[in-house]
């Protein structure tokens, strides 16, 4: 079986039953002046505490950068972003518990040392332009430096990307082939909508160096305009026949930047994992079955979609926010998803939504005019909100309900 197919088999693994949803929230770490904390210092508290807990220590290039335990993991992202991805659970209580225990822990840590975490789609004093992403380091990791190297060619926004962003992503089981697919396309017409509802700003009035006339989604943006090979929506994924198989040719043709292998991160610039094979860098019959899988993670780890196929569906369209609303984003999405009932609503009332041009041209709508913008069939991005929510009200048990008071849509805001 060639690589491709095995792609193809990794996703079709990933059916279950489960309604389980994990959650996965950035942090910049701090001090009184809004600065963020230095690698060096962070990647030295990450080993003792990683230590103390009897985690698995995560090392890059020789540096740790993150641990795992039962319940969740931390990992650095490129410029000190400070994530916890907490594992899959089918109720947000337990999410909740997850999350406490390490926000607790580590903002006492944090706090003896002058730093606080908070929450944002940009580095606070990013957005407001009181310094630019060239007066932020990047991490010492050979991925981050090729990234960098990559992305100032490929497009405007990389080092806002790495250096200033930060996200919430919640994962999302799907049972079957036709269930992917069913789901990726309506969480695709749907993001939009999304996407507004889970802005976090620091400033209603901030806007990206190049587009004033667009005061929200500065995170989609720079993301928007970062590789048009790797972001943006799934292609072909609102085409009739997609399905794994091309869900794994999208994963096999997407340009790499690097490669990580055997413990060692090479620069390989536009090749993708097809090039790689075809030129004999790599070679298929000298793969272990554990080498395989960890390349094939790796491939699929480098497409920067506004959603990933994995073993579940990422869904990556919201900005980091604090956990009362992550929670709410969480219940919302769960109430969306694992309602079939909700699945055949939207998917009727979205029937006309019927390209990747027609989401972009939502998107670019509310990119200027936020909640107020009119999107799909005269309605505005606010009206679809309030449909949403509705939705998942009517789906969730009282325990989850209660949460999505923290995503609906605040009027005065429109």
């Amino acid at each position: 079986m060639g690589i491709k197919s095995e792609i193809r088999e990794y996703l079709k693994s990933g059916e279950s039953y489960s309604r389980d949803l994990g959650l996965e929230i950035e942090h910049f770490v701090v001090d009184g002046n809004g600065d963020q904390i230095g690698f060096e210092e962070i990647s030295k508290l990450i080993w003792q505490v990683g230590t103390y807990l009897k985690a698995d220590i995560t090392y890059m290039d020789g540096f740790p950068v993150g641990y795992v335990t039962e319940d969740h993991s931390i990992s650095l992202e490129p410029s000190c972003q400070f994530e916890i991805s907490i594992s899959p659970y089918p109720d947000t209580a337990s999410i909740r518990r997850v999350y406490d225990t390490f926000f607790n822990n580590w903002q006492l840590i944090f706090a003896t040392r002058g730093y606080r975490m908070i929450t944002a789609g940009n580095l606070p004093k990013v957005e407001t332009g009181n310094i630019t992403p060239d007066d932020i380091p990047l991490s010492p990791k050979k991925r981050y430096k090729y990234m960098d190297q990559y992305f100032l060619k490929s497009g405007k926004y990389g080092r806002y990307m790495m250096r200033s962003s930060g996200s919430a992503q919640v994962s999302i089981d799907y049972r079957s082939e036709e269930d992917m697919v069913r789901k990726l396309r309506i969480l695709s017409k749907i993001s939009p909508v999304l996407m507004i509802m889970m802005e976090n700003k620091t400033d209603e009035l901030s806007t990206l160096p190049e587009h004033p006339d667009k005061p929200h989604l500065l995170r989609i943006q720079e993301w928007d305009d970062l590789d048009p090979s790797r972001t943006g929506f799934v292609p072909y994924s609102l085409e009739e026949g997609f399905g794994y198989e091309k869900m794994a040719d999208v994963i096999y043709n997407t340009p790499l930047i690097l490669l990580t292998d055997n413990g060692e991160t090479t620069f390989v610039d536009s090749k993708s994992a097809k090039d790689l094979f075809n030129e004999g860098i790599l070679n298929e019959a000298d793969l272990t079955p554990e080498r395989r899988i960890k390349l094939i993670e790796h491939f699929m780890s480098m497409g920067f979609f506004h959603f990933r196929v994995k073993k579940y569906i990422e869904v990556r369209v919201a900005d980091a926010v604090p956990i009362d609303k992550a929670l709410g984003y969480v219940a919302l999405l769960k109430g969306l998803m694992y309602s079939d009932e909700n699945l055949d609503v939207l998917e009727k009332a979205f029937s006309r939504v019927g390209s990747v041009s027609d989401i972009q041209d939502a998107v670019e709508s509310i990119e200027k005019d936020g909640l107020s913008a009119t999107i799909y069939e005269g309605k505005t991005a606010a009206e679809w909100a309030d449909l949403l929510v509705e939705l998942a009200d009517r789906a969730l048990p009282e325990d989850d309900k209660r949460y999505l008071e923290n995503v609906r849509v605040v009027r005065s805001y429109v």
